[in-house]
């Protein structure tokens, strides 16, 4: 019998497979099966977990799915009643681009995820030899005239310098160089921003910003890293509308994921935060940046006890220790 060809993505998460180490399976789901939802393609993620020696488990039947191997574990919410976005990789939150699909007791995938959400955790780019990453470009969100998130007395600005410089400082003493969009209280306009990073050949561009969800919501609290949204694809926060176009910083959408991976890895697990995970945007300081990017949104102003930590230099310094270790997780991936 004639084996039908592998589609590119499987061939690609094969290659991925052999190159760390995991033998490949025998056989692979063919292009049968493959499905369309909405014009977009899909693939049966039972078979594809199988052809790559992934055990495929429910935790919950009709709600959690697991798939694991002894590289990674990874969780999908198919539930209808809720969010099936939601995922998860090693612990992590991830958001995927598209909702996983369910038709005939089977659960699919989007093709798009499994390229630029998935595999850039699991089978993480390399830097070319040579190249390392030498200079972190730091970018405090608000400053000047724009005061950002109000609560009370405190105003967003302060705090993203303040975490800046303590961000900085660590990043000196690990060894790298550090520029900072705005070294004081000045506005900067945001196309300037990524614009900043390329003149200093920046490696790394990061963006710190914090949140709020009003007073009328202030039980809302966590961290979340966005970096930018892969074209074709709608952002986290846009309800499955609006732009969906290729911009610059796309040429860097492997290591965006996994930058905004680490970070979000090392906050969630060092500090007492809940982890609103890995999340995508089309900000204007990600879009036309010339190196991988991400921004963090280090928790809410809004919410009460969260917001104490955020003002407490204490809880700043924690939290800058853990984006350098961020920082520095990917470093060693890459191998840059």
């Amino acid at each position: 019998m004639k084996i039908p060809a592998l589609p590119p993505l499987l061939l690609r998460f094969v290659a991925c497979l052999l190159a760390a180490g995991v033998p490949a399976a025998h056989g692979a789901a063919g292009r049968s099966d493959r499905v369309q939802f909405s014009g977009r393609p899909y693939v049966r993620r039972g078979d594809w977990a199988r052809a790559n020696e992934f055990a495929v488990r429910w935790l919950e039947h009709g709600k959690t799915l697991q798939l694991s191997n002894h590289v990674a574990r990874l969780l999908f919410n198919v539930d209808p009643r809720q969010d099936s976005r939601r995922a998860a990789i090693n612990g992590v939150e991830v958001w995927l681009s598209f909702p996983v699909r369910s038709e005939n007791g089977s659960a699919y995938i989007a093709q798009l995820d499994l390229e630029e959400t998935l595999a850039p955790v699991l089978f993480p780019p390399a830097n070319p030899p040579g190249l390392k990453i030498k200079t972190i470009c730091l970018d405090p969100g608000h400053g000047g005239a724009d005061p950002g998130y109000i609560v009370g007395a405190n105003e967003e600005k302060k705090y993203t310098l303040l975490l800046a410089q303590e961000v900085r400082d660590q990043l000196k003493r690990a060894g790298f160089n550090v520029v900072l969009t705005r070294a004081t209280d000045t506005k900067v306009p945001l196309e300037l921003r990524p614009e900043l990073a390329r003149r200093h050949a920046a490696d790394l561009f990061v963006s710190l910003h914090f949140n709020s969800a009003g007073p009328q919501h202030n039980e809302v609290r966590g961290v979340e890293v966005y970096c930018l949204t892969p074209a074709g694809a709608f952002s986290t926060n846009a309800g499955g509308e609006g732009d969906t176009r290729e911009c610059a910083g796309n040429r860097h959408n492997e290591k965006n994921l996994l930058l905004a991976y680490q970070i979000q890895k090392s906050i969630a697990n060092a500090l007492p935060v809940e982890d609103r995970g890995v999340k995508r945007a089309r900000y204007e300081v990600l879009r036309e940046t010339a190196m991988p990017a991400i921004l963090i949104e280090g928790g809410f102003m809004s919410n009460p006890a969260e917001g104490r930590r955020i003002f407490d230099p204490s809880y700043r310094r924690q939290m800058a220790r853990t984006i350098v270790d961020g920082v520095l997780a990917y470093q060693r991936i890459v191998k840059g």
